[in-house]
């Protein structure tokens, strides 16, 4: 008996009509958009929204920084002003003698004026590969050194160089409004830019 039911329901299942052949076809416009890439090696230029030093600071304290211009790739703007970068701090060193404090700041977020949030893979930039601080301290002492010029009508001279010690080195900071520039690490695919 239940063999039967079921074979009555699927044959009237089947004589019914669907509601694909009963629907009008639409068809959806859609804007075309494609995301834009910017190149690893891009500048952003950003400002330090507090300040930042190895003297309090550690690995992976959170630092932020707000951009101060608007970046434009054609005439499209992708990174407009007051967007805000968030990161952290990494690979901190004491001053020791000899050596200035040195860390590196690491950005790993972009958040749009709308709150739109982006992953970034970047860093503040120096020309000391990306290292804050790290450099020699000066010399602790110079040393008088007498440099005989020859033949030269008795011309003798006082050479000043420095001596082997050096001082303690200092901390090194970042302070709050500071201009910075952001170096995108890898490409960064941009999906969401803003319009007026």
């Amino acid at each position: 008996m239940k063999r039967i039911l079921t074979l009555i329901f699927s044959v009237i299942f089947m004589a019914l009509p669907s509601k694909a052949d009963t629907l009008p076809e639409v068809s959806i416009d859609v804007r075309g958009y494609d995301a834009i890439e910017l190149p690893a090696g891009t500048f952003i230029r950003a400002e330090s929204i507090q300040e930042i030093s190895t003297q309090y600071c550690q690995n992976g304290y959170k630092v932020g920084f707000i951009t101060t211009n608007d970046l434009y790739m054609k005439d499209t703007n992708v990174i407009p002003e007051s967007t805000l970068f968030i990161g952290y701090v990494e690979d901190v060193h004491d001053p020791v003698v000899g050596t200035n404090a040195s860390f590196r700041v690491k950005i790993t977020k972009m958040i749009l004026s709308d709150g739109f949030e982006m992953p970034v893979d970047a860093s503040i930039y120096s020309s000391n590969g990306n290292k804050i601080g790290g450099e020699l301290t000066m010399p602790a002492a110079w040393v008088k050194m007498p440099h005989y010029q020859g033949n030269i009508g008795n011309k003798n001279t006082l050479q000043v160089r420095p001596g082997r010690e050096r001082r303690k080195g200092s901390h090194a900071m970042i302070l709050s409004g500071e201009d910075r520039i952001i170096m995108l690490e890898s490409p960064l695919m941009i999906t969401h830019t803003l319009t007026d």
